[in-house]
């Protein structure tokens, strides 16, 4: 039965990842080309409520054919790739189980306020992004005077959220393997395996806290306490996300991670959110510098409660 649970919860991982993946893709559908008299443009055909439908692209070109074309077979293939999750899954006798309306709706809440949630995320990451920046690039667009490094920060905090609002992912409990994928997609791109549990030395900047190297067991444990204690669930949230950035798990994107893993439980819980608004980046850094070097007494928990918590 273990044997089984575990072999479920892996794959529903990579099937999230998958859809997360598929959704991160800028065009759906088979291209095709439409020529009149003006000259030739680019459209996506695409099945919708069982009918044809063709959406308008742009004016063509070689290249943005080419793009279209590879989209389109990597949404083709990441389909192929759902599919046979999904019979995997039924052959270990899965099955889908219904949410709560209360979890609906904070999947729905979620969403609709995922731009704004992760543009607080870059700033508190030090990004020098606006949220119109931010927004375009989370709508596939091109902005100028950001760097590289920057823009794929933001791409993979998009990558990271779609995960979790993944609706098996958000039925699955909130453990350390969903913390590692986590970390493995914020890291992605600057790390062959981020979501692997650090293994050397980090310093914290601003701080004289040098965080010990954690083992895989007492973290594990910790996360498994933290889920079980009988406290609300906003306290949890909140006692995991600062857990996960105190201990610092993983060699970079500590923080994206635990504040994406908190909302993974948060919105299970049909909690809300929980996210570190620009405004109050500067006081929060201070309150985490103290509560890293055990100055605290319970200032951030009680500061998290009132300034980081967005209830619906």
């Amino acid at each position: 039965m273990k044997s089984n649970f575990d072999a479920i919860q892996k794959l529903l991982r990579k099937k999230a990842d998958f859809q997360a993946r598929l959704a991160l893709l800028p065009y759906d559908g088979t291209p095709e080309i439409k020529e009149n008299s003006s000259g030739k443009y680019l459209y996506m055909r695409k099945r919708e409520a069982g009918k044809l439908r063709s959406v308008y692209v742009d004016k063509y070109s070689e290249e943005l054919y080419a793009v279209l074309l590879r989209s389109s077979r990597e949404a083709r293939e990441l389909k192929k790739n759902i599919r046979q999750v999904e019979k995997e899954l039924a052959l270990l006798g899965y099955k889908q189980s219904a949410l709560s309306p209360r979890v609906e709706l904070n999947l729905s809440f979620a969403r609709a306020n995922m731009k704004a949630n992760i543009y607080d995320q870059a700033v508190l990451e030090g990004v020098t992004t606006t949220f119109p920046q931010t927004e375009t690039i989370l709508e596939n667009g091109v902005v100028n005077g950001m760097t590289a490094t920057d823009i794929q920060k933001i791409l993979n905090l998009k990558h990271a959220w779609e995960f979790i609002l993944d609706r098996d992912v958000v039925s699955s409990p909130s453990n350390y393997y969903v913390l590692c994928h986590i970390a493995k997609l914020v890291n992605e791109g600057f790390f062959s395996d981020g979501g692997r549990i650090r293994g050397v030395p980090v310093t914290i900047g601003g701080s004289n806290y040098v965080p010990p190297l954690p083992i895989e067991h007492d973290v594990k444990e910790k996360i498994s306490s933290i889920v079980e204690k009988s406290s609300d669930s906003t306290e949890t949230a909140i006692e995991l996300c600062l857990y996960c950035m105190k201990t610092q798990i993983f060699t970079d994107g500590n923080k994206r991670a635990a504040v994406i893993f908190a909302n993974h439980y948060l919105i299970s819980q049909g909690g809300g959110l929980l996210v570190i608004p620009e405004k109050d980046v500067p006081d929060f850094k201070k309150l985490l510098v103290a509560y890293y070097e055990s100055r605290d007494n319970g200032e951030i928990i009680a500061f998290m409660k009132e300034k980081c918590w967005r209830k619906f």
